[in-house]
């Protein structure tokens, strides 16, 4: 129960904290110390109604007593905006808009784009420096200095805890629409709470700027996506998209993905996350046209300039019917610390009839396997071979 509450909760309680104590540090520190205490008395008590509420009054309180214990409550008081923290001052409603200010506070353009992404990351979606790493394609050591640096120049600049003006949005788009979606790619992976949480956030975020397209591409994007989660997997097991059940896809959020696409489309929209939801879009249809997605992803390559993205456009190749096409664009990557580059590589090699080859690829996959599921599907190609 408590990990559900701590998935649920702890991007709403880190955001409140943030604005209450303005300093990540101890935000983070206030948060881990009301989880901490919810762990040892939840089993005994029960978990109270309102468990958001207990965790954000009892992790102000923790970080008000702390300042007092080191002496200099005096100089701080003025940062905290109510000198108690008391129950009835939580409203779900507003917590909801501070994690839209968080985000646009961690976006802010003093800050290095890679660094407002991870920080917002690291904050608002709970995610381990190691998890952040991975979505970078760092070393963790990496991505851990990168997040010092950027929480240090916060609290040097006085970066301010607020969503900016709107005519400040522009400025911030490109880094929040990327916070949101890696958020997305994690739930993608295997925690479905955090790809509720992206279009939840997508959600706010178009309404917020009504004619951004991009923003519009994203919702559509992860909506798409997010339709296919039942079917993604199989127990512990992993579904790819040829196999996967479509009775199990939710027919209704496909469809409202599409009406997002269109308006995102009717704005203009020709940026990155308009074309994958034009392919995500393409990929639900009863027959998948692969050498129309294929040229898409050509597209999306001219627009990101991504290895990650070719790799995908490889796929589509591959699909479209040209497996040998596919391996030599694959070959031409720098990928090696990417699992999907080895995994992606193994098909290939597999579809080829180069078998010896392709066993060295997938095991080489498997030593970079993170998730279960990701394990089980390598052990069962290696087995298959």
């Amino acid at each position: 129960m408590l990990e559900q509450v701590f998935r649920d909760e702890w991007g709403r309680v880190l955001a409140s904290l943030v604005g209450f104590l303005g300093d990540f540090d101890r935000a983070e520190d206030a948060a881990q110390e009301a989880f901490a205490v919810a762990a040892q008395r939840w089993p005994v008590s029960g978990v109270p109604p309102h468990p958001g509420a207990w965790l954000v009054t009892t992790a102000r309180n923790r970080a008000i007593d702390r300042i007092r214990r080191e002496h200099t409550l005096a100089g701080k008081i003025h940062l905290l905006p109510v000198p108690e923290a008391v129950m009835d001052e939580f409203d779900d409603t507003v917590i909801k808009d501070e994690r839209l200010e968080l985000i646009f506070t961690c976006c802010h353009p003093a800050l290095p784009l890679e660094g407002q992404v991870a920080l917002t990351l690291r904050a608002l979606g709970g995610l381990e420096t190691a998890e952040i790493a991975r979505a970078f394609l760092v070393p963790e050591e990496t991505m851990k200095r990168r997040l010092s640096r950027a929480k240090n120049k916060i609290r040097a600049t006085g970066i301010p805890f607020a969503v900016p003006g709107v005519q400040l949005l522009p400025d911030r788009v490109d880094a929040v629409l990327a916070v949101i979606y890696l958020i997305c790619n994690e739930g993608y992976r295997d925690r479905v709470d955090l790809g509720a949480e992206a279009i939840r956030l997508g959600r706010v975020l178009t309404a917020l700027m009504p004619h951004e397209p991009e923003a519009h591409g994203l919702l559509a994007l992860m909506m798409i996506h997010h339709a296919r989660r039942r079917a993604r997997f199989s127990g512990d097991d992993l579904v790819l998209l040829d196999d996967q059940d479509r009775s199990l896809w939710d027919t209704r959020r496909i469809a409202e993905g599409r009406a997002v696409l269109d308006r995102a489309l009717a704005l203009g929209g020709r940026g990155a996350y308009v074309v994958q939801a034009l392919i995500a879009s393409m990929q639900t249809r009863e027959r998948i046209d692969w050498p129309r997605i294929a040229a898409l992803y050509r597209r999306l390559v001219e627009l990101t300039g991504s290895p990650v993205v070719e790799l995908n456009h490889a796929v589509a190749v591959c699909q479209a019917g040209d497996p040998a096409a596919a391996l030599r664009a694959v070959d031409s990557l720098d990928l090696d610390g990417y699992l999907y580059f080895h995994s992606t590589r193994g098909e290939l090699l597999r579809r080829l009839g180069r078998d010896t080859e392709a066993l060295d690829a997938y095991r080489r996959a498997l030593e970079l396997a993170t998730s279960t599921p990701e394990r089980r599907f390598l052990t069962g190609r290696l087995e298959d071979l």
